[in-house]
């Protein structure tokens, strides 16, 4: 069962380079571990991807408010968190091969899993997970400053400026998108662990004696949201943290996990983070994060109900979920929200006019699509190309084109043809897509 897992991240892996979805970090220097890059097709089906999280979130509602805060804060903004002193996974070395584990992740009374010794492994130590840089002219003397290991905390800390400058009453939410870096000791499964990668979070903050309502809605919420994906629903499933997983900021906590090769693992998590965070940076700061209800004259710490998705978790999840091995081809099965190409044309042959009225097509959709014109090859091959990318509509002008305004589209997933006026096109499209 494990070497068929493994050979179908392999067969993915393949097609993702081969297709432009993702390529390895500074491939021609041997690579960086566990750093990748987003090809054309994969830096268009991320942006999908946040954009469908953005209007969800933000367009949709009316109690939340968009935010970019800061990779880089105060290094108090960290102790008042618990990063600083908490953030530690204990990690083991083997004395032989000089391999590095997470304690929690190997037996070490067992052989090494890379060289096979016995009884080489170190005592555990604690490790940090935040990456380290320096603020100032001269590292000496500058202050040292950390990369963002989550983007929580830049809404944390803007909680009063963000409600005065919307005029926000309870509850309402801060919605975010970033860059975060965690120097994991263990990062793997691709794309699913990296030591750079996205997030999309949402703090919603709410009265303390209705955090557990808002947390049954936003659990519910966040688990149609992948619905709307097109991600197939019995590869999901939600998993209860129990008293001894709960973070210390949490009263409760679940992950929405989706079934991958290599297993279940956590895609978002929904967590009730109480009043712990401003309480701590009202203790670390000073200022008094307090919200003032004028109607019931009474002042208190907002409770936080959290919801925290990983960006290229979600990508590598439509990938896998999408990856369709048939009888005569391959087939990335996406939704076509989702899709990175939305439709491409194809001349029948490359004359009599043919060409001209395709790209004339192809002008006439951008802008509003990401389209793509093919003339190589034949049109089999050009749809199995297509089929790969994923691209749910292909559109073919002929002979019959030029005669009567129409073209032949055909659906990726069926492979059934049928057609339709040319005019009709972009309407065609923004139905099948929207």
């Amino acid at each position: 069962m494990a070497k068929s897992k493994d050979k179908t991240m392999d067969k993915l892996v393949s097609l993702a380079k081969r297709r432009g979805f993702i390529f390895q970090s500074s491939e021609i220097y041997g690579g960086i571990n566990s750093c990748y890059d987003y090809g054309p097709l994969g830096v268009e089906m991320k942006k999908n991807i946040k954009e469908l999280w953005w209007k969800s979130m933000v367009y949709e509602r009316d109690d939340v408010e968009g935010l970019d805060a800061s990779i880089l804060m105060h290094p108090k903004v960290w102790e008042a968190s618990g990063h600083v002193e908490g953030f530690t996974d204990p990690m083991v070395d083997c004395k032989q091969c000089k391999s590095r584990f997470r304690e929690d992740q190997i037996d070490t009374s067992k052989p090494c899993p890379v060289c096979g010794n016995r009884d080489t492994f170190t005592e555990a130590r604690n490790f940090n997970l935040m990456f380290k840089t320096f603020m100032g002219p001269l590292e000496e003397s500058a202050n040292v400053v950390f990369l963002r290991p989550e983007t929580a905390q830049g809404i944390f800390v803007n909680f009063h400026n963000v409600r005065e400058a919307a005029r926000k009453r309870l509850p309402f939410g801060i919605a975010q998108i970033g860059k975060a870096f965690r120097n994991e000791i263990t990062p793997g499964n691709y794309i699913f662990r990296t030591r750079e990668f996205e997030q999309m979070e949402m703090q919603y903050f709410v009265r303390p004696d209705e955090d557990e309502k808002w947390f049954e809605y936003w659990k519910q919420k966040r688990m149609d949201w992948y619905r709307r994906l097109g991600l197939n629903p019995e590869k999901l499933r939600y998993h209860e943290h129990g008293k001894n997983e709960l973070a210390h900021y949490a009263k409760a906590a679940f992950d929405i996990e989706y079934e991958f090769p290599f297993g279940w693992n956590e895609i978002e998590g929904i967590h009730n983070r109480t009043d712990f965070d401003l309480g701590r940076h009202k203790e670390f700061s000073g200022k008094d994060m307090q919200f003032f209800d004028d109607q019931a004259k009474e002042r208190f710490l907002p409770y936080i109900i959290e919801t925290s998705v990983g960006c290229d978790r979600t990508l590598l999840t439509c990938l896998i979920d999408a990856y369709t091995e048939e009888e005569e081809r391959v087939v990335m099965k996406f939704a076509p929200a989702v899709a990175p190409v939305k439709a491409a044309v194809f001349p029948l042959v490359k004359r009599d006019g043919m060409p001209e009225l395709a790209k004339k097509i192809i002008n006439d959709l951008r802008g509003n699509f990401r389209v793509f014109y093919d003339e190589a090859g034949s049109v089999g091959r050009r749809y199995r190309r297509m089929d790969e990318a994923g691209t749910p509509f292909c559109f073919t002008v002929d002979t019959e084109s030029l005669e009567n305004g129409t073209v032949t589209v055909r659906d990726r997933d069926s492979m059934e043809q049928q057609r339709i006026a040319i005019d009709e096109i972009k309407s065609f499209l923004n139905e099948k897509i929207s």
